[in-house]
């Protein structure tokens, strides 16, 4: 796995300092339903979780 994840997404609870990703892991899927995506635009990150 990547060592350093940058994410700019601070209002999710794996945010840290820097724009760090400090969750275990990284979880993303295609906008289409499938495993094929031709660019970022078509992904979503799930491991994203709002902080309470």
């Amino acid at each position: 796995m990547a060592k350093d994840v940058l994410c700019e997404v601070n209002s999710c609870k794996n945010w840290a300092n820097g724009n760090k990703c400090n969750a275990s892991s990284i979880y993303v899927v295609s906008h289409h339903g499938s495993n094929q995506a031709r660019n970022s635009e078509e992904t979503d990150c799930k491991t994203f979780e709002p902080k309470v």
